[in-house]
């Protein structure tokens, strides 16, 4: 027996959405498909407000940075990454979440969801275009940043547990890799 799923549109998830649908629970929709996002320990919530603040200081007001707030790509997907580097293009966002060439880089904390992030999430990002993508290991103190993304796939990645880092779109930025994971 072969098993068929609906696959959503961005369309139909923002339908149900604004319906009232998912009210009662945290979903994004990554590659047509509805997430249900696990609840946020306190680990993820503290990094995740922390490196924002980080960021924030570093970047002024040259970036814009999200926390856990959708972005739409053109994959059938509206996931929610923990950190999102955008452009501020100020009340643009009313019309509609930041689009691929809106962002400069994505960030993600993991503590439970680390085979997610480095596969589906990892997957959905480079077929979009996201040009750089870093996903922070709480538990193994680890940095993942992919870059070049071609054929739906990120062709460079590098594991860092200490040093510094710059992003693509802010080389003069650098930023303390232990900032990103240690209190």
């Amino acid at each position: 027996m072969t098993v068929t799923t609906y696959q959503w549109t961005i369309d139909r998830y923002h339908q149900a959405i604004h319906a009232g649908v998912f009210d009662d629970q945290p979903v994004e929709l990554l590659r047509g498909d509805i997430i249900i996002m696990p609840p946020e320990g306190e680990p993820h919530a503290y990094y995740n407000s922390e490196v924002g603040d980080y960021l924030r200081g570093l970047l002024g007001h040259r970036a814009k940075v999200r926390e856990a707030h959708p972005i739409t790509l053109s994959n059938n997907s509206e996931p929610i990454p923990d950190l999102a580097i955008v452009k501020p293009l100020g009340t643009v966002y009313l019309e509609h979440h930041p689009y691929p060439d809106n962002i400069h880089w994505l960030i993600e904390f993991s503590d439970a969801t680390l085979t997610k992030d480095l596969t589906t999430k990892k997957i959905t990002y480079a077929e979009a275009g996201i040009q750089e993508y870093w996903v922070v290991s709480l538990k193994n103190k680890q940095l993942y940043v992919f870059t070049n993304p071609q054929n739906g796939q990120y062709n460079t990645e590098d594991l860092l547990q200490t040093g510094t880092v710059s992003p693509i779109a802010f080389q003069d930025v650098d930023i303390q890799v232990q900032r990103l994971m240690t209190p």
